[in-house]
Order: C-alpha cells, then structure tokens, then sequence
C-alpha cells in the first residue's frame, strides 16, 4: 500500500544511537548548557522523532524571517510557525556545541549556527495576527528572551509522560496504519472534550476514509481549558462505548496550545501528516481564542497552500435539529428550528456541577468530566 510521504518527502530522526549518547554524557561537563522550559523540551523532542519534519532543530534567521513573512521556510516549504529557542545568556557563541537542559534533565545537544535578535512586536503581528497583550501567543512572545538561537539538536534524553500508551512517534503511528490496512487517515485536533457536535463531525470524515486518528493537543493550555487527564479519558470511554474498535486510534500530541488561529490550522495540518494522515479535519475557529479570528479564517488560508500534501476536510456549522430528529448541518436541513452545541454553555453547566442534556453530550462522557471534580485548567 502506497502511504503518504512525510512534509518535506523525509521524516526526520534527530535521535542520537546509544554510543554517541553516552560520549555526551560521559563529557557533559566538558559542555556549556541552556535551560529550556517544558514546553520547548516538547518541541525539541517533536523535532527529533520527526513529527515537525522537515525541521532538524530551531530555525534560523532565513527561515524565521521566511516563516514570519511568507508562511514558508527559505526553500518555498509550507511552515507557518517559528519554532525558536529564546535566549539571554550571552556566552553561548555561534558555533558553539549546548546541551539543553531541563532543571538537571539533559534533553538533547544544539549546535549553534546562528544568533540573532528579532523584534517581538513584528512576531506577534504576524503570528497572531494581533499585538494585543491580552492574546495568549502574544503574551507569551513579550514575555521571549531578547536573543533567539539558531541550530540543529540531537535528542539524548527523552522526557516520561503518564499517557504512554498514547504518546506514539510518527514512524510508530505510520506502521500502525499500515498494519491496519488504511491507505486514507483522517486526523483530528482537539484541546476539548468530546460533545455531540465532535462526534458527528468525525463519524461524517470518518464515513469517507478508511481510518480516524483522534489526536488531542496534550501540554500546556490557557486558564479554563480542559485537563489534560480529562480530555483522555472522556475520549476513551467515547470510544469505547460508540465507536468501532477497529477504525479509530486515539494518539496524543505533545505539545503547548499557541492559539494562533489560521496558521496554527495549517501547522496542525503538516504534523498530522507527518503522523500518517492523508487528511485533516477544519471546523469553526480552529485553534481559536476570544475574538481575535474569523470563525472560519483557520479554512479560508488553506487556499493559500495547494502544495500542503495533505487534504482538508472542511466543517461548517452543525446542530441538533429537533425536526430531522438528531445531528445534521446546515448543507443538508432547511429547518430553524434547532439547538447550536454551544462550549460555553456547556462548561458553564459542568461548573454548576450540572450534567449537559443527552442531546448535546454522551452522559458516559459527562460522568467523566463530574467525577473529576476541577476537570479545567486552573
């Protein structure tokens, strides 16, 4: 079976064998060392198993500016996230060999290529399409160090995570499908837990491909987001009791919310590729925060992007119809008189310590999401 090829036609491995590891190790002292937070450790080890394929480590000057102002690397690539490492210790030359580092955990080696400055409000602007400090992205990249660094890692120590059994590498997920049979994947991006409206939204891909790969964003997440553990196990028991076993894989992406809105859509597009996937699922304000996008902005800019390689499934709005009797969308049923799945209303009920109504959510998900007693992000 023909499977998909990985964004840039090779999946990257910046993984060191296990003799070049212990030289490292055995040296470490010989070495300067940068301590990176969490989530850039995630990003770091995305790099190395291939998943932000083609990158082989943070981007420098040529590629940031490319990604920045044309939504591409140098090389014409579609990217449109700059996966930087910030910086202020100022001994660190080009050149220069780094181990990063993790308090005492020792995550990978960089070689420095490049250091440069950049200008934070230009990043903001372009990224997030807003310079307003209110914006999370932005907030974020304010708070950035004043120095970026550029260079290729290479990953000696991997990070433990509590949901191993979902925590698949691309070239695992790859094998996975093959064995499986599916020659057409659908991904699926998720920060929430499943309400009625996702399900339908996926069982509608799901009835076009051969496979859906469930796939939600594991790492860090705004203030009133879901848990992490809440979004896995409302997903298990979904799967569990109303999908069949032998068509879906639920699979976890690690890695922090940015929030960017359209780019992140095109962002999550190419990792999913990079997992396997012929095709990815875009609904209404994908990877969106308050009002700062379109509802539909995250599909519109596929447009730009014919040489993505992989196939967006596009979803408008979809609602419970109490004529028609269920779920159905707004291509296919004339009618007004329906219920709109709406998030807010539902986390307000969950608050309250509310179940939401059967026909805006499955009770076995809601029983999930009320056992957990503080199922948001605090």
């Amino acid at each position: 079976m023909t499977q998909i090829k990985p964004h840039g036609g090779k999946l990257i491995n910046r993984t060191l064998t296990e003799q070049k590891r212990k030289k490292i190790i055995d040296q470490a002292s010989d070495y300067q060392s940068g301590q990176i937070s969490v989530d850039l450790m995630k990003d770091v080890e995305n790099i190395a198993s291939g998943l932000f394929s083609p990158l082989e480590g943070f981007n420098c000057r040529e590629d940031y500016e490319s990604i920045l102002y044309k939504k591409r690397l140098s090389n014409d690539l579609p990217w449109t996230l700059p996966i930087v490492l910030d910086t202020d210790n100022n001994d660190i030359k080009e050149g220069d060999d780094i181990l990063l580092k993790s308090g005492e955990h020792i995550v990978a080696v960089m070689q420095v290529d490049e250091r440069f400055t950049y200008d934070k409000r230009a990043f903001a602007e372009q990224v997030y399409g807003t310079n307003d400090a209110g914006h999370p992205g932005v907030s974020k990249t304010y708070s950035m160090k004043d120095t970026l660094l550029g260079g290729k890692i290479s990953v000696l120590n991997e990070s433990e995570t509590p949901y191993f059994k979902y925590a698949m590498k691309p070239a695992e997920t790859r094998n996975l499908f093959k064995e499986k049979g599916w020659e057409r994947v659908v991904g699926f991006q998720t920060r929430n837990v499943a309400h009625l409206g996702h399900e339908y939204l996926q069982k509608s891909a799901l009835t076009m491909v051969d496979g859906l790969f469930i796939n939600p964003v594991i790492g860090k997440k705004k203030k009133g987001d879901f848990r992490d553990d809440v979004i896995l196990e409302s997903y298990e028991v979904l799967i569990d009791n109303y999908y069949p076993k032998d068509r879906v894989v639920l699979g976890i992406f690690q890695t922090e919310m940015r929030y960017a809105g359209p780019r992140e859509a095109i962002f999550h597009a190419i990792v999913r590729k990079n997992y396997g996937c012929t095709h990815f699922i875009v609904g209404r304000d994908h990877a969106g925060v308050g009002s700062y996008y379109h509802p539909f902005a995250a599909q519109e800019i596929f447009k730009e992007f014919p040489d993505i390689g992989i196939e967006p499934m596009f979803f408008m709005s979809f609602f419970h119809c109490h004529k028609c009797g269920g779920i159905t969308n707004d291509k296919v049923c004339p009618h007004k008189d329906r219920i709109d799945f709406s998030g807010t209303k539902m986390r307000q009920m969950i608050e309250a310590g509310e179940r939401p109504p059967a026909d805006s959510m499955r009770p076995e998900v809601a029983d999930v999401i009320l056992k957990s007693g503080k199922p948001f992000v605090e």
